[in-house]
């Protein structure tokens, strides 16, 4: 079956336009928030902190300062984009126009992805400004890069549709996905950790998607490549599964 790409590009065309309305909230805080991580951590802290592995502590952190920043911002990206439509009850005229939730959702999580990308290379251009770094793969990193996007704004989606508040839109963000990634190797080495919580970090997901990003990096990783791909797109599946079944039974939409 040939999906609809009008229907596609109009539902993309328009939240990235309500991008280019919120510039600065969707965009120009978030690099500034992370510049100021780059100055207190890269320049000062960073400064008299040695190397790890062999890379300075300033360009050690830059990977995970884009996945701290990817992460919540396409949970709220995503999450953002489709509760306001079930807010406004324009919804109705999504779910009663003649395209499939492959659709709706393609044309919703890309978008929301989209933004996330370019916040991400807009941040790995702004740490240029203070950090010097090599990206060892670009290729790879690009591929992390796009993955992460795409996975967390599709949970994104499912907060959106499961949020019946304005407020339940950033529980998630703010208390799960920002300490996962605070504690997930962002500004440190899981090596660094006592045996036992190095044990206990190998449970946070968040540790696989810092880890292979910064091996697209500099070569070093504290767990293996394969399995940090490999999470993901088991994480990516799940989320698919459950936007399948919220569709099939109508879960928080026709009501």
């Amino acid at each position: 079956m040939s999906l609809n790409l009008h229907a596609i590009k109009a539902i993309y065309r328009f939240e990235m336009a309500r991008t280019g309305r919120t510039l600065m909230q969707s965009i120009a805080s978030p690099v500034l928030s992370t510049s100021l991580y780059f100055v207190v951590f890269g320049s000062a802290i960073g400064s008299r902190v040695g190397s790890i592995d062999g890379v300075s502590y300033g360009a050690f952190i830059i990977p995970g300062l884009v996945m701290l920043s990817l992460l919540s911002e396409s949970i709220s990206n995503a999450s953002f984009g489709i509760y306001m439509p079930k807010w406004s009850g324009t919804i109705y005229e999504v779910l009663s126009a003649p395209i499939s939730y492959i659709e709706v959702v393609i044309g919703y999580v890309g978008a929301a992805a989209s933004k996330s990308v370019i916040l991400g290379t807009l941040i790995l251009l702004t740490a240029r400004l203070f950090v010097n770094y090599e990206i060892a793969h670009p290729g790879w990193m690009l591929f992390f890069l796009l993955l992460t996007a795409a996975t967390f704004s599709l949970f994104g989606f499912i907060i959106g549709i499961w949020a019946d508040g304005f407020e339940k839109l950033q529980i998630v963000p703010l208390m799960v996905v920002t300490p996962l990634t605070f504690l997930g190797g962002s500004f440190y080495s899981i090596h660094m950790l006592p045996p036992i919580w190095q044990k206990l970090t190998l449970f946070n997901p968040v540790v696989y998607l810092i880890s292979g990003f910064r091996w697209s990096f500099y070569g070093i990783s504290d767990v293996s490549v394969e399995v940090s791909i490999l999470i993901p797109l088991v994480v990516m599946a799940a989320c698919i599964a459950v936007i399948r079944w919220i569709f099939a039974t109508g879960y928080k939409l026709k009501n």
